[in-house]
């Protein structure tokens, strides 16, 4: 299962919002290969479920995740961060056995 924070459910409320989408657009998370790490994460916004989606609701917020993503993600939460060290969304992942500087590579 992928779980949002707090924070991140807020801002996803606020960018759906100024994208002028409304509360039954999904957020889908995906792993692709690539990145400094081997594997790097997509987050984008998406109102349609594919047949091989597992669809999960944490806070309100509707999640999308394909089927090879989810072994990648599973019990990963979604958090969000605006300090000095760095904005955007980050994925606190704990299948991760090592992850890249820029917060969005990881290998397993």
């Amino acid at each position: 299962m992928v779980t949002v924070s707090e924070i991140a459910k807020n801002k996803i409320v606020e960018l759906r919002q100024k994208d002028g989408l409304t509360e039954n657009t999904a957020i889908r998370v995906a792993v692709e290969g690539g990145g400094c790490s081997g594997l790097m994460y997509d987050l984008q916004f998406d109102a349609t479920q594919q047949p091989t989606d597992h669809l999960v609701e944490d806070k309100g917020i509707k999640i999308l995740v394909d089927r090879k993503s989810l072994l990648y993600l599973a019990g990963t939460e979604l958090d969000f961060s605006d300090g000095l060290n760095g904005k955007g969304f980050q994925f606190k992942n704990p299948n991760a056995t090592r992850t890249c500087g820029c917060g969005e590579s990881f290998a397993v």
